[in-house]
């Protein structure tokens, strides 16, 4: 629901804005969608405003993608363990949880969910892929060494320009990724280049790591976008990278975007990045490193509490923030437990607790399902948001703000009336 994601309920398609590996500072606006022509089994991924991807850039897009929606084998292990002991979440065909395409995005947006209302959290996600869109758009240097983009100016000057190139003949580039969540197998990547257009296809085979070329594919990648998202080009701001984040001064960083104190923290968090730190790619590296698909799921805690105790070093992170960012990496044992969470028990388990004893209920409730109570408590929970509001999936994103503790409150006290 957070910015730079935008969910079409009509087309069931995901938007938003990539990165490439060749150009960190560049994004392309993506459009994910189930494939036409195999929609049990593939996604389409389709890029609009390039004429040609590297190799290189292939990869960085499709993992984007796979880490977005938890498409790697050890995410295939956990869904299907869960599903084995949760009959109502297998029939659903519910286990993957969706997360952002760098675990920076992932933290700075945990930081964004604390101590506010949702409302809040989801603009102050707007406003910094905004204030993204105004940097692209200006002298990057120039904004560092002032700390000030004039974001005014910016706007007017921009205007004509992202018209134009709207209105330009646009070329694309459409990425092909297939999977099969119920199976663990190998994927094999080949690309074929056609005359404009490239395309990488990835498939799913049990019995051989070689597969046969494929032919080449060519024809208009337009029909991937309608009229409506082909103008959403050069308009959608991508979530800002550390280094775009690292030397803007804080105090317009947190006026520019309304994030009160979080401005300090995520600011600090982005200069550590940038000056080594903190390092993501060893605390991404250790998570995976420490947990194979042939380890114990006894051993699980022990790992997280060694990137717990790595990310406790980090200023801003308490256990909240930390917890959210540890299940975005893929630990589901542990709840992240807020006003929400106290509010879910006390209105459909009927439990009164605190932030001190809810984690003493949690237990309780969902035990059962370890070391996937997280995947229990989200199916629950999301499972009555649909009862309160309707199919969730079919929402307008502009009614995304509804989902608010006090919206909740009033539905339920209208239903017992």
């Amino acid at each position: 629901m957070m910015a730079p994601n935008r969910w079409d309920p009509a087309s069931r398609a995901l938007l938003r804005p990539l990165r490439l590996a060749s150009d960190r500072s560049r994004s392309l606006l993506a459009r994910v969608s189930r494939h036409p022509a195999r929609p049990s089994r593939s996604l389409l991924v389709s890029l609009l405003g390039a004429d040609a991807l590297s190799p290189l850039d292939q990869d960085c897009i499709l993992e984007q993608v796979r880490r977005m929606l938890r498409l790697s084998e050890e995410d295939g292990r956990v869904v299907a363990e869960f599903q084995a002991m949760h009959a109502a979440a297998r029939e659903a065909g519910f286990g993957r949880i969706f997360r952002s395409p760098t675990l920076f995005e992932d933290m700075v947006k945990c930081i964004l969910l604390c101590n506010c209302q949702w409302t809040r959290t989801l603009a102050m996600a707007t406003a910094l892929c905004e204030l993204q869109l105004e940097l692209r758009h200006s002298s990057g240097t120039e904004v560092l060494e002032l700390r000030t983009p004039p974001i005014r100016e910016l706007k007017r000057k921009r205007g004509k320009n992202r018209n134009v190139r709207v209105k330009l003949e646009t070329k694309f580039t459409e990425l092909e990724c297939l999977e099969d969540p119920r199976v663990e197998t190998a994927e094999d990547a080949r690309v074929a280049t056609g005359t404009s257009d490239v395309i990488t296809h990835l498939e799913t085979d049990e019995k051989s790591a070689s597969l046969p070329q494929v032919a080449p594919e060519t024809g208009s990648a337009c029909q991937s976008f309608d009229s409506s998202e082909l103008s959403l080009e050069g308009c959608i701001g991508d979530f800002p990278t550390p280094e775009e984040l690292a030397y803007l001064d804080e105090d317009f960083l947190a006026k520019c975007c309304n994030l009160g104190y979080r401005a300090e923290r995520i600011g600090l968090l982005a200069r550590s990045i940038v000056e080594g730190k903190v390092c993501l790619q060893n605390l991404e590296e250790m998570q995976k490193m420490s947990l194979p698909a042939t380890e114990e799921l006894s051993t699980i805690p022990s790992t997280y509490e060694r990137l717990n105790n790595e990310l406790t070093t980090i200023s801003g992170f308490g256990p909240f923030t930390r917890a959210n960012v540890l299940m975005c990496m893929g630990f589901f044992h542990m709840i992240p437990a807020d006003t929400e969470t106290i509010r879910h028990l006390k209105q459909c388990h009927k439990i009164a607790s605190t932030i001190k004893s809810v984690h003493m209920e949690l237990d309780k409730i969902y035990g059962e399902y370890a070391p996937f109570q997280f995947l229990a408590y989200w199916f629950e929970l999301w499972g009555f948001y649909d009862k309160q509001f309707g199919k969730i999936a079919e929402m307008d994103p502009s009614t995304y703000r509804l989902f608010t503790a006090s919206a909740l409150k009033k539905q339920h006290r209208l239903v017992r009336k």
